[in-house]
């Protein structure tokens, strides 16, 4: 039976998960690609280098990132997170990147229960100020379904 979840448990999908799926528009058409997330504060962080779809999401901020946790046909949860993308640049982009590391490390260790050595790497960048481009999804809805059987 499929069910819709509340928000309480969509949002633990966002804080047990840090791999989504980022719809955005771009030249008149709908694109959808994996993306490495973290949730806090109601908000989705993330971070990217120069693109495609940065260049969409500065001309069009309606965004929606999808997460799935799917076991089989009849065991699998969904959620699709809509919000607006915000840009951010200096010591914001650096607080918000150290978060996400930080977050990120926590949400893979609990889920994989592996160490990570890439979180290094983010340490470096936000010491050299060499940043990705960090944004964020400002969450505005949040809805979700689950099968079990």
């Amino acid at each position: 039976m499929i069910k819709n979840l509340d928000k309480a448990d969509c949002q633990l999908i966002l804080r047990q998960n840090y791999i989504g799926h980022l719809g955005y528009i771009y030249r008149d058409r709908p694109f959808v690609i994996p993306i490495t997330y973290f949730f806090k504060d109601n908000r989705i962080i993330c971070y990217s280098g120069e693109g495609h779809k940065i260049i969409a999401m500065r001309k069009h901020g309606p965004i929606t990132l999808e997460v799935s946790d799917i076991t089989s046909v009849d065991h699998w949860q969904s959620i699709a997170v809509h919000g607006n993308y915000e840009e951010f640049e200096g010591s914001a982009a650096k607080a918000l990147l150290h978060d996400f590391s930080l977050g990120i490390k926590d949400v893979i260790l609990n889920k994989e229960h592996r160490d990570l050595n890439f979180i290094s790497e983010f340490s470096a960048k936000i010491a050299k100020n060499d940043l990705p481009i960090v944004f964020v999804i400002n969450i505005e809805d949040v809805t979700g379904k689950v099968r079990r059987k």
